[in-house]
């Protein structure tokens, strides 16, 4: 999977539309292998984006859990930490 997409479910607060369509955009990248697309391509490209981010988002709307939701502020902090250990900033 791209390490560009993040987790978006379970989180407080809920993951906004432009997170959804930003990691449905890594998506459609990695998959086509395009980052930016042709012309002639540039419909169906925008279009497959617009229907993952789509679903995506009844997706997260959707499940359900029991587990308490993750503060962002935290997980960040982890995540920064985890960078820190593994290059060294």
């Amino acid at each position: 999977m791209c390490r560009n997409i993040k987790q978006l479910y379970n989180f407080e607060p809920h993951a906004t539309n432009d997170e959804v369509h930003a990691a449905a955009l890594q998506f459609v990248r990695k998959i086509s292998g395009m980052n930016k697309p042709s012309q002639v391509n540039e419909e169906v490209f925008n279009q497959a984006v617009h229907q993952i981010a789509h679903i995506s988002q009844h997706l997260l709307e959707d499940l359900e859990t029991s587990a308490l939701p993750k503060n962002r502020e935290v997980e960040a902090a982890k995540a920064h930490a985890r960078a820190a250990k593994r290059f060294g900033v």
